[in-house]
């Protein structure tokens, strides 16, 4: 097997964006869903309630002169024509402000000029918020957290894996489901909805054989399978047209459903020290025990 894609979503819910290598830490890969939005309560705002979420991109980028060697910033990009925006990283020393994300606290607003660009897209007050450090929030217990798991502002596990295997079994699960209804075609459901960071070739024959994994080897990478995700209704969103349809939750809760659940993708927790990183590349090899 091997890793064909890796992908980042530097803000939750937010579009993601392919890379060729990163590194991965040990709350999940690097600049990954470190970025949230909340509104001006502070409750998390995600792509469930506001579907054109999924239609904005953020990227890491270089911070530019006068920002202090390897300093970041984000770039916010939308599909409606409006210019992007640079946002830098908040002050260390910046007021942090209430957040409801679960186990996080408080988190530092990224300034008004971000929230105006939020604002305007999705057409309601919205602020954008930063996560200082990801240490500070650990991986739920009921979602197959241990002592020690940490966490980006993702929502259950630092890294979701996806195998092409699985994606096309459901493909076809999806099909036979159409013709028998009656319908002609059921168009191609993309990986992208599932919104993993690692996604592999996989076999062909063992689809969803990533379940029963109970580690896994990425490069030079050891990852702990935390579990099977629970699917929401965010991946009935259509990625690029951003309208909502009845797949693939409709196939999942035929083919996929347990415990009054539907389920696809494995989370992953790096086998790492706290202080510690590595690289992944795509092309990588994967080795499942």
């Amino acid at each position: 097997m091997k890793l064909t894609r890796i992908r980042v979503h530097p803000v939750k819910s937010f579009a993601g964006v392919d890379t060729d290598a990163t590194h991965v830490l040990p709350w999940g890969l690097e600049g990954d869903r470190r970025w949230a939005v909340v509104d001006p309560d502070g409750k998390p705002v995600t792509a469930r309630e506001e579907n054109a979420m999924l239609g904005l991109t953020a990227e890491v980028v270089d911070a530019g002169a006068g920002a202090g060697a390897g300093a970041s910033a984000l770039l916010l990009g939308s599909r409606d024509g409006a210019p992007a925006l640079r946002v830098a990283m908040p002050a260390s020393d910046a007021e942090p402000i209430a957040v409801g994300h679960s186990r996080q606290g408080t988190a530092l607003p990224a300034g008004s000029d971000a929230d105006a660009w939020l604002s305007a897209r999705l057409g309601r007050p919205l602020r954008l918020v930063w996560q200082p450090d990801p240490r500070a929030r650990t991986v739920n217990p009921s979602n197959g957290g241990r002592p020690g798991d940490i966490l980006s502002l993702a929502d259950a596990g630092p890294l979701l894996l996806a195998s092409e295997a699985s994606v096309a079994r459901l493909n076809a699960l999806a099909l036979e489901d159409a013709l028998e209804r009656g319908e002609t075609d059921a168009p191609p459901l993309v990986v992208e909805r599932f919104r993993p960071n690692l996604v592999i070739d996989g076999d062909p024959r063992e689809p969803f054989a990533e379940e029963a994994w109970s580690h896994v080897h990425v490069g030079g990478v050891r990852f702990r399978v935390q579990g099977v995700c629970d699917r929401c209704v965010m991946t009935t969103i259509d990625p690029d047209t951003l309208q909502r349809g009845k797949e693939p939750i409709r196939t999942l809760a035929k083919h996929r459903r347990r415990e009054g659940k539907t389920w696809f993708g494995v989370w992953l927790v790096p086998d790492l020290d706290a202080s510690e990183t590595d690289v992944l590349s795509v092309g990588d090899e994967v080795q499942a025990a």
